[in-house]
């Protein structure tokens, strides 16, 4: 089977990243991690943007509307300072709501941390796209993506790209395989093509 390309949004949500003030680590974490995540062919779209919630829609709805995304990741943005307005600008230009990725972040996040309960992802569709908020660490992005893991590599708690590929397929967009030692994605045997050689 060969594998359908996928076209992947990317922003980065930072006042100071974003007039160079330092240098922006989330959108290069992303990609590193979807590069070894995925198995498709990845096209990435990307955007570098300030804390203002009607630019971070705008790059929303340009993603999704004009660019045809099949998924977009936002990194940044997310906590409960004034600034911090990724989730409104989210839920904004949202079509429908999927709340069970955010809990299951900060489900994650509170193995590391009693702060987790801070943070305020969410995750939405609009159109054909699935919109995620991640936190703003590369440390913390690839462990909500991934989930957690015991000494043999067995999942103790799952990640929350485990879901995304069987999201992607129920909204109309390609069929996403994972690389399983990475990330396994997970499908009802009804939904899965083929099984994954990775």
């Amino acid at each position: 089977m060969s594998l359908e390309p996928v076209k992947i949004g990317l922003i980065s949500v930072s006042d100071r990243a974003s007039t160079g003030v330092y240098e922006d680590k989330g959108i290069p974490a992303l990609k590193d991690w979807l590069a070894s995540a995925l198995q498709n062919p990845i096209t990435f779209a990307t955007r570098l943007i300030a804390d203002e919630q009607p630019v971070i829609e705008s790059a929303l709805i340009d993603l999704c509307d004009i660019e045809r995304c099949d998924l977009v990741l936002t990194t940044g943005g997310t906590g409960p300072a004034r600034r911090d307005v990724t989730p409104e600008a989210t839920l904004a230009i949202a079509h429908k709501a999927m709340p069970g990725f955010g809990e299951q972040m900060r489900q994650i996040s509170l193995n590391f941390v009693p702060t987790a309960i801070l943070s305020r992802q969410v995750a939405v569709i609009r159109g054909n796209a699935l919109v995620i908020n991640l936190p703003g660490q590369p440390k913390s992005i690839k462990e909500t993506l991934e989930g957690l893991h015991d000494a043999d590599g067995k999942a103790t708690v799952h990640g929350i790209f485990a879901a995304v590929p069987y999201c992607v397929d129920l909204i109309g967009g390609p069929y996403i395989e994972t690389v399983a030692t990475v990330c396994k994605g997970f499908r009802p045997k009804s939904a899965v093509r083929q099984p994954s050689t990775i």
